[in-house]
């Protein structure tokens, strides 16, 4: 995994405001410019670039993506003519096959900017980003799916804050996620929602996605372990051992199923539904024909529930 630094450079956003009075540029980061242009728009807009002032007496000479322009663009400060979604890499050099002086990224963004077809989303109330934590001791993982046609998108950048104080974040190996350590005390309630902003890019094709949440509310606790049964009636179950601790301050609730034999633990279907605090509990039927569920939710903040953890009851032994 590589370190993912979460800082937005600000400067470049002055330096844009300079060299042009069109609203629909500006510097997202170090050597990135992002161009707004409308949807379902034809367009031809001239990109104001610089290579720097300490090569303003320099023959400086500018390619796009390692090919020459055609005719030559040369001078320190220039416009390139952007068409469509036309982006790329302009890089400056010295004189014709000079060394390398400074590169701007000229990326291209959709507006509005929540015209989507880089990512898929997970679900309608998760969005294209889901996040989600075991525990409350700050850590937190989250993630996306780039879609099929866009499978080689890349991110560009990734901003995690919480009242304006930065999240540590590492990017997953493959993209697809980050992985983040709040530091806030786990003990404190929570007056802030974390904000993320993740810009990702396939080709010249630059999108934003944001996402803003408590803590509390992506909170899961992990399966329950150690599902077993006595005499095929009481059922008992562990505490998972990522939840917190103290259990007095940290309560879990238990969601108990007994649904009829070949059913699965989500069917609507139940033959007995009831909560309780307990990591015990009695079935008052005949459970050698049904299957046993349970499941775990924080009992404070009413959150997400567990995976469901079952067995079927087989001589009066569980059976996963």
């Amino acid at each position: 995994m590589r370190a993912l630094v979460l800082v937005v450079l600000y400067t470049g956003l002055c330096f844009a405001s300079s060299v042009s009075n069109q609203e629909n540029i500006d510097f997202l980061m170090d050597n990135v410019l992002v161009l707004r242009v409308p949807y379902g728009v034809s367009t031809r807009v001239h990109v104001p670039l610089s290579c720097g002032e300490s090569y303003e007496n320099q023959p400086v000479v500018w390619k796009k993506d390692g090919e020459e322009i055609e005719p030559a663009l040369q001078g320190n400060q220039v416009n390139v003519l952007v068409e469509e979604m036309n982006g790329g890499n302009y890089t400056c050099h010295l004189g014709p096959d000079g060394d390398y002086l400074n590169h701007t990224v000229i990326l291209i963004q959709i507006d509005p900017d929540n015209r989507t077809v880089i990512l898929e989303k997970h679900s309608p109330e998760h969005g294209h980003v889901h996040c989600s934590a075991v525990n409350y001791n700050g850590s937190f993982h989250c993630s996306w799916r780039r879609t099929r046609f866009r499978s080689k998108a890349s991110v560009l950048l990734v901003k995690v804050e919480r009242h304006l104080e930065t999240i540590s974040c590492e990017l997953d190996a493959d993209g697809s996620g980050i992985q983040c350590q709040d530091v806030s005390c786990k003990y404190e309630e929570e007056q802030h929602r974390i904000s993320l902003s993740l810009y990702i890019h396939s080709a010249s094709l630059l999108e934003a996605y944001t996402k803003a949440f408590y803590l509390r509310e992506i909170v899961r606790p992990e399966a329950l372990p150690d599902l077993n049964t006595r005499n095929g009636k009481v059922f008992s179950w562990s505490r998972p051992d990522s939840w917190d601790k103290p259990c007095s301050f940290y309560a879990l609730q238990f969601h108990v199923k007994v649904v009829h034999k070949g059913s699965h633990c989500d069917s609507d279907k139940h033959i007995m539904l009831n909560t309780t605090v307990e990591t015990t509990f009695k079935v008052n039927v005949k459970a050698q024909k049904c299957v046993f569920c349970v499941r775990a939710q924080d009992k404070f903040t009413n959150g997400l529930f567990s995976k469901w953890s079952s067995c079927k009851v087989n001589k009066h032994t569980c059976v996963p």
